[in-house]
Order: structure tokens, then C-alpha cells, then sequence
């Protein structure tokens, strides 16, 4: 799928974070002309802001990243689901208020929400994070069949052990512990390869994908299905 994104603009959300220094690199690669936003989106003006200032884009990549708390369910104060929320959630409908009606005059886009297989299994001390990539999906699916009938396509990726900064820095990846989980959680043995995570996504972002409608692909080494 060498060249698949030859032309299209692509906003990347939170350019410098999680997954967006990759998704930038391949979709460069691929012929997208790349807008890169490193702007958080927690401001209730941002969004509209970002996309406004990234021109006619064909491709929205939501790309939200937040540093998961870990605190035990019943401690998690009302403060830390705010918080959580506002970062992950919160953006989302703001982003596609901004972008979507003039997918819909084009009948013609993609968004694709970079999200976390957390939703797809149950993890201790994770429940505000959770419950918030689990809002994710959730939107994505509504929205997805909702915006179908215009050519528009809206689907996710839920990952959990991929390579990337925000969530498995080096150091997290040297510890010895880490590659004791990593063994005995994910079939696959091993992280799976940021560029092979951004090529999926530029897949799901070309034409060669428009059959796909509200749909969450999990990207996470079979850690789901283990």
C-alpha cells in the first residue's frame, strides 16, 4: 500500500504523544500531506481551533493521549474521572463537529480515533482510564453507521502493547518485570512494532478501506484474546 495517501490531507491530533510521531512519519511516507497538531485538547475551543486552522482535510486521526492513573476504584475521586474524560472523551465530539459536516458536503473522509484495547478486557486500577477508551469506542461505533450513509467512514484502533512513548518508555521496556508481563500476557511475545501499528493505520485511513464501518480492530499482540 506503498503511496496509498498520495494527496490527501491528514490531521494528526497530539502530534508529539503516544502514537503521533510514527503516524506522522508513515503517513508522510505514504504521499499524505501531513498537518501536524501537537496542541492538547482538554480546551473546549481547541478542537474546533485545530481543525479550523488545518484547512479542507480528507482524514481526521483522533490521536488522544492521557497517562493512565492507577488508583484503586473505590479511591478514584471525582477529580480524576473529570480529568480523564476531558482529555480522552470530552475532544471527540468537539473534533467532529468541527470536521465532519464538510466530509458530509464532500460525501467524502475518514476519522479514525486511536484508542486502547483497555476497553476490550478488564485491567486493575484502570477503571477512570477504562471507562474512557471504552467511551471511545462506543462513540465510534455510534457515529461510525451514523455518518455511512455520506461516504464518511469512522472506525478505531484499540491497542495495548504497542511501542510508543507515552505509555512503554524505555525504561518500562527494560525492566525485567515488564518483560516477564510481556511474556506471559501477549501471545505474541513481544510489543508489536510502532510502523507496523501507523502502517495498519494509514490502511484504514486509504480507499482500500472504505467497506469499514464503525468498527474497533484491535491491535495489541492477542493480549485480547489471550
Amino acid at each position: 500500500m506503498q503511496n496509498a495517501l498520495v494527496g490527501k490531507r491528514v490531521l494528526i491530533t497530539q502530534s508529539a504523544e503516544f502514537m503521533g510521531p510514527v503516524l506522522c512519519e508513515v503517513f508522510a511516507e505514504q504521499g499524505a500531506i501531513v498537518v501536524a497538531s501537537p496542541e492538547a485538547l482538554t480546551d473546549p475551543e481547541a478542537a474546533e481551533r485545530v481543525v479550523r486552522a488545518a484547512g479542507c482535510i480528507d482524514i481526521l486521526v483522533a490521536n488522544l493521549a492521557f497517562a493512565a492513573p492507577t488508583t484503586v476504584a473505590t479511591e478514584v475521586s471525582e477529580a480524576e474521572w473529570r480529568q480523564v474524560f476531558a482529555a480522552l472523551v470530552d475532544p471527540l465530539p468537539r473534533l467532529v463537529r468541527a470536521a465532519v459536516p464538510e466530509m458530509i458536503r464532500r460525501r467524502s473522509g475518514k476519522i479514525l480515533v486511536i484508542g486502547s484495547a483497555s476497553a476490550l478486557r478488564g485491567m486493575k486500577r484502570a477503571s477512570s482510564y477504562s471507562a474512557a477508551r471504552g467511551a471511545q469506542l462506543a462513540y465510534v461505533q455510534s457515529v461510525g453507521v451514523e455518518f455511512a450513509a455520506h461516504n464518511v467512514q469512522v472506525n478505531a484502533i484499540a491497542q495495548n502493547f504497542v511501542d510508543n512513548p507515552t505509555y512503554f518508555p524505555a525504561e518500562v521496556q527494560a525492566n525485567p518485570r515488564f518483560q516477564e508481563r510481556l511474556a506471559r500476557e501477549v501471545p505474541l511475545g513481544r510489543l508489536v512494532g510502532a510502523r507496523e501499528d501507523a502502517q495498519f493505520a494509514a490502511y484504514l485511513c486509504s480507499s482500500a478501506a472504505d467497506c469499514f464501518v464503525g468498527q474497533v480492530f484491535p491491535v495489541c499482540g492477542g493480549w485480547v484474546t489471550r
